[in-house]
């Protein structure tokens, strides 16, 4: 019996199994099988940033990259290029490119440059077409529009920092700053706590932001005083201006460096660091990083520029009035002689190490009549203010700044 069941079972797989596998191969399998050749269309080779839908193709400026390296990448002879810089309108902005710029290409079919187009500014762009030797030129002008923003801020660990947090660029902090910096040390005069108030312009073109403009008016509260800064034109050079109509620009300037830290202060008893005697030190030393710009104090005549013993490289400047400041360890000198008259302001040097110097540093003197004084406290006289029919004008000009400062400050005095 089981020797019957066993066979009766093997016959039953042996006639299902090949059904299945009949059900389950494809019915193609029993056709011969043919592959065919279909030509597919060509890929395009675009530039990056190509529009698409246009036959400008746009390239961003990529950092270290010149406008040859630029017209080789599209393919573009470089007698081409030459033809293009000849025109006034191209050289400057073309031979001086800056990361981040935009040049739009125009290329033929066999890889012609039939179009060129760039910024020349920021409110003008150039369009070239190129139609054989011929080169025609259109300008397309793009309005600017000023914004007038608003900013606020609390230090509480540096100046930076909180500009940041408001939304302010370093520019716009450096403006305030110097605006400032006649009246607040930055160096050593901030505290936590300390309050600022900006009304600023931002330059905008298309809907779109390009940058920081000009600092209107400021406000800044340092250790519990305030001061104010009033943006106002006269005789076609802008200032800045208290609210009293007095500029805040002094005579003379209390740190010829900008945010630099003061390494050794105004001492008769000090010990030289590199002779190791007692010595008077008879200015202020700001440490900083070679090749940092130095400014002239004051407007002056130079009155020696050279090396200078234990000073090296130096810069006197003779201001008038019997007073004379001196500039010491600078790497390199600027770019005056003995006898050419410089602006408050204006770089006279760069910081350096030379002479009897322990580091990079700018050694700072302030005299007069010969006597040396302590440039972080003698008494610096104070402008003429504004009188008269010009006050009116001044009080009128910077009401509606004065009016958006109040708005920022009462802001904040709610918000505490």
């Amino acid at each position: 019996m089981l020797a019957g069941l066993f066979g009766s079972l093997t016959v039953l797989v042996a006639t299902i199994v090949p059904g299945f596998s009949g059900a389950m191969r494809d019915p193609g399998d029993a056709l011969a099988r043919r592959t065919l050749s279909l030509p597919l269309p060509p890929i395009a080779d675009k530039a990056a940033g190509a529009v698409a839908g246009s036959a400008w193709q746009v390239v961003r400026v990529q950092s270290g990259q010149t406008l040859g390296t630029l017209f080789e990448q599209m393919g573009v002879p470089a007698s081409v290029m030459h033809r293009v810089l000849a025109l006034p309108s191209a050289k400057t902005p073309l031979s001086r490119l800056r990361a981040g710029a935009e040049l739009a290409f125009d290329l033929g079919a066999s890889g012609e440059l039939r179009g060129l187009r760039f910024d020349r500014d920021e409110a003008s762009r150039v369009e070239l077409s190129l139609q054989g030797d011929q080169i025609k030129e259109t300008v397309i002008e793009r309005p600017l529009e000023r914004r007038v923003m608003v900013a606020s801020g609390e230090i509480t660990s540096s100046l930076y920092a909180a500009g940041a947090a408001a939304g302010l660029s370093n520019a716009a902090l450096n403006q305030m700053a110097n605006a400032f910096s006649y009246d607040i040390d930055f160096t050593r005069d901030l505290r936590d706590g300390d309050r600022f108030q900006v009304v600023y312009e931002e330059i905008w073109r298309d809907g779109e932001r390009l940058r920081s403009g000009d600092i209107i008016a400021a406000s800044f509260v340092n250790r519990g005083k305030e001061f104010t800064a009033l943006k106002y034109e006269r005789g076609g050079k802008t200032e800045f201006f208290d609210i009293t109509g007095r500029p805040l620009k002094k005579s003379f300037m209390r740190m010829p460096i900008e945010f630099a830290r003061i390494s050794s202060r105004f001492n008769p008893n000090r010990r030289h660091p590199v002779l190791g005697t007692v010595r008077a030190h008879k200015g202020v030393d700001y440490a900083a990083g070679t090749g940092t710009p130095i400014m002239a104090a004051g407007d002056a005549r130079v009155a020696f520029a050279g090396w200078q013993n234990g000073y090296g490289r130096t810069i006197v400047l003779d201001h008038g009035r019997g007073i004379t400041t001196l500039y010491g360890h600078m790497s390199r000198l600027g770019s005056y002689k003995v006898g050419q008259r410089v602006q408050q302001g204006t770089t006279i040097g760069f910081v350096g190490a030379t002479g009897l110097a322990s580091g990079p540093h700018l050694h700072y003197e302030f005299r007069v009549n010969g006597v040396h004084r302590d440039p972080l406290t003698v008494t610096m006289p104070k402008p003429e203010p504004l009188v008269g029919a010009e006050l009116v004008a001044f009080r009128a000009a910077t009401a509606p700044a004065m009016a958006q400062l109040k708005v920022v400050e009462g802001i904040q005095l709610a918000s505490r």
